[in-house]
């Protein structure tokens, strides 16, 4: 079963709706699938969570698997201070773990952005 987390731009109204929706189904006994989902509240939050090097640093991190923020800097050939604030932003996100020793890794298979219009 693939991982997958879905980040979109949307606002407080349609995280009720989603609620909503799923507090209905479980009172009417129907089947409901976990789903994961990141609502971030406008375009340019969503551009900054996902920009160009931090999907660079999501790719490089799922393609090593569990490694510290100074293995993944040298890997990525980017300022450690730097990685390191993208990870933490990540890990907020939750985009990005951390284990117990202190690694980082990408626990999704897929992260699928969205943008209605």
């Amino acid at each position: 079963m693939r991982r997958r987390i879905e980040v979109r731009v949307g606002d407080a109204d349609e995280a009720l709706d989603r609620f909503e929706a799923a507090w209905n189904a479980i009172d009417e006994e129907r089947e409901l699938s976990p789903r994961r989902l990141l609502a971030l509240p406008d375009l340019p939050s969503m551009l900054k969570a996902l920009s160009p090097a931090r999907l660079a640093l999501l790719s490089a991190l799922r393609e090593a698997g569990p490694t510290s923020v100074y293995q993944l800097a040298k890997r990525l050939g980017r300022d450690y201070k730097n990685v390191h604030t993208d990870v933490r932003q990540l890990v907020e996100l939750g985009l990005v773990a951390r284990d117990e020793s202190g690694q980082v890794g990408v626990p999704w298979d897929a992260v699928r952005a969205e943008m209605l219009l």
